[in-house]
């Protein structure tokens, strides 16, 4: 999956928590100009900006789902996702599974496992080449 051609990102299990990776992640996005748009069905506002209470809400020119979720709500997060016709999705480290692995392949969908998104997005300046 190739990082230069993210703008628009959907981050599941975005959370107001200063101290969870949710909202790192939200943040640190946020700060390299990513459009991103959090999804947590609890919250109807995170860091300002309009949180989606499931990914079937979310725009259909998200170019990658982003995953800081337990993988038992992954999977069914995952699912949802391709349902709904996403084909690319990213899972942070530890929100991965061998169950969501083999989803995805038998989904045919494009995805991470393992990588940071933070870390793979961390040359800032290659966001702001347009």
């Amino acid at each position: 999956m190739n990082v230069k051609e993210f703008r628009k990102i959907a981050l599941v299990g975005a959370t107001p928590n200063p101290t969870k990776y949710g909202n790192i992640i939200l943040k640190d996005l946020l700060g390299k100009g990513f459009e991103v748009l959090p999804v947590n069905p609890k919250y109807d506002e995170i860091e300002g900006v309009k949180c989606y209470r499931s990914v079937k809400e979310i725009p259909r020119d998200v170019d990658v789902i982003v995953f800081v979720v337990p993988p038992k709500v992954g999977l069914q997060v995952a699912k949802e996702a391709v349902e709904a016709g996403f084909k690319k999705l990213w899972f942070q480290p530890g929100a991965e599974s061998e169950e969501i692995r083999e989803f995805l392949e038998k989904a045919g969908v494009e995805y991470s496992f393992e990588k940071c998104i933070m870390v793979e997005t961390s040359d800032k300046k290659m966001f702001l080449e347009v």
